[in-house]
């Protein structure tokens, strides 16, 4: 199952995360979030982060 994260949730590891429509369509955008951090708000209501494209910082 795909990973589903919302904005203000703490990203348990760094990376690229792709932002996911409401129903969990892509809208091709992504988001760079380091580990530790909260996930930024995203640009419509409703849309969450997916598994990302990791890094290694």
């Amino acid at each position: 199952m795909a990973e589903k994260h919302k904005p203000g949730e703490i990203a348990k590891r760094s990376g690229q995360y792709p932002i996911q429509g409401p129903r969990g369509g892509d809208t091709g955008k992504e988001r760079t979030v380091v580990k530790g951090e909260p996930f930024p708000p995203t640009p419509q209501k409703g849309q969450t982060y997916g598994t990302p494209d990791q890094t290694k910082h």
